[in-house]
């Protein structure tokens, strides 16, 4: 499985990086989308793109904004196969990016929102090490939560490749959590089931074998990229480990719902235009 670039130093960021980090954030703030930023770098020059992605995570930071984990991208084949790449990636979690469980996004908060289930885990203990094992995430992880990522891009239509998904702290915009932790006690991740709805009608299904065999392999891979980078999955962080099936586009008065074998149900709708919330 690939893995994330080395870090690179705040004082060696590019011109090219300080452009597109700033396309990207503006275009985050007018709510306007961009044109793809890997037009500016080689053709997969991934290190660029996560090289943009720790600029303007650093700028959110500075800013105030809390980081609360990670989410894993592209761990689907289905949604690998949508977007036109070949490998996961991963970003990272703000508080502020947080909708409470059955509640609405306001009209305007994203550009172009798109939903996916998947398996949320939060947990319990840090994982350092370079070679993470599934033994080792089972032994950290406090609980796992059903989720509803709403991914996000900030360029036009998305038209992305590797480089502007990862640019773009992978494509994240909102998620949102089941209220109700599961512990992993006898429960086979690679196993559940996952049906999503969107106002009553099926429009992703999937499991948790979807998720790169299983969403625990997804957090031993991602713990053992962030270890290599000398940033750590720590106790108490959350982590999206991924979509279990397809992701579906939303519009205002949507409403989705996804049920997840075992772990329960998670829900969130799209506030109609010119609504007051």
């Amino acid at each position: 499985m690939p893995t994330a670039p080395p870090a690179v130093p705040p004082d060696s960021v590019s011109p090219a990086v300080v452009q597109a980090a700033g396309v990207l954030a503006d275009s985050a703030r007018s709510k306007i989308p961009c044109d793809p930023v890997r037009v500016l770098f080689d053709d997969g020059d991934i290190e660029s793109a996560y090289a943009v992605q720790r600029l303007n995570v650093r700028h959110g930071l500075e800013a105030g904004r809390r980081a609360v984990g990670r989410k894993i991208g592209l761990t689907s084949q289905a949604v690998q196969s949508q977007l036109g790449v070949g490998q996961p990636d991963f970003g990272v979690l703000f508080a502020d990016m947080e909708v409470p469980e059955g509640g609405e996004v306001p009209a305007g908060r994203l550009i172009q929102p798109k939903v996916e289930a998947e398996v949320a885990l939060v947990l319990g203990r840090d994982l350092p090490h370079r070679q993470c094992t599934v033994v080792d995430v089972l032994r950290a992880t406090d609980f796992a939560l059903p989720a509803l990522e709403i991914v996000d891009s900030r360029v036009c239509d998305w038209d992305i490749s590797i480089v502007d998904t990862v640019a773009d702290n992978a494509s994240s915009g909102l998620y949102v959590l089941n209220g109700t932790p599961v512990p992993l006690t006898a429960l086979d991740l690679a196993s559940v089931q996952m049906t999503m709805t969107r106002n009553g009608e099926i429009v992703s299904r999937g499991s948790g074998a979807d998720c790169l065999g299983s969403p625990l392999n997804a957090v031993a891979w991602l713990a053992s990229t962030l270890a290599g980078l000398g940033d750590p999955l720590r106790a108490g962080d959350l982590v999206l480990t991924g979509a279990l099936g397809p992701m579906a586009p939303a519009v205002p008065g949507d409403v989705f719902e996804a049920r997840i074998s075992a772990l329960g149900s998670v829900r969130v709708g799209f506030a109609l235009q010119g609504e007051d919330r």
